[in-house]
């Protein structure tokens, strides 16, 4: 299957965007589903990085591994699932508009499933990340529009 993707324009610069959004512990404020994030190691995000990522799916929650293979800033970043039985696959760019002083953000996101998981992505998984990823990133856009994001 192809991965989902979502693009929306944010009045902010690309490296105010790429700010934000590449920090992981900023994911429960924009993503619906995401409800902890726990960086695995104290240094700064870097490709090999890995975060624990608990998610909430219906009632249920569950924990992956994430890790960053590929980080360009303020460009473009790439975050793969290490476990469990549903593995995202993230990828994430970012074009400068307006001169710069905007930015248009896209995430692409694709899954693999292992076990139990092979049934659960068609079934359950792309369903509800179609239905939420407009809605996330539109949350994401009005953070960053509204200057809150630090």
């Amino acid at each position: 299957m192809s991965a989902i993707k979502e693009t929306i324009d944010i009045s902010r610069t690309p490296e105010e965007v790429f700010s934000y959004v590449t920090d992981p512990t900023h994911l429960p404020e924009w993503q619906e589903s995401a409800v902890r994030v726990r960086r695995l190691s104290e240094e700064p995000i870097a490709v090999g990085s890995k975060v624990s990522v608990t998610r909430r799916m219906g009632r249920r929650e569950t924990t992956m591994t994430m890790q960053v293979i590929e980080l360009d800033p303020p460009r473009s970043w790439h975050v793969h699932g290490i476990d469990g039985p549903v593995r995202g696959d993230v990828q994430g760019r970012i074009e400068p508009i307006d001169d710069g002083t905007h930015s248009r953000l896209t995430l692409a996101v694709d899954f693999e499933g292992h076990g139990i998981g092979k049934v659960l992505v068609p079934l359950v998984v792309r369903p509800h990340v179609r239905k939420e990823m407009p809605e996330d990133e539109l949350t994401l856009k009005g953070i960053l529009e509204a200057g809150a994001a630090r």
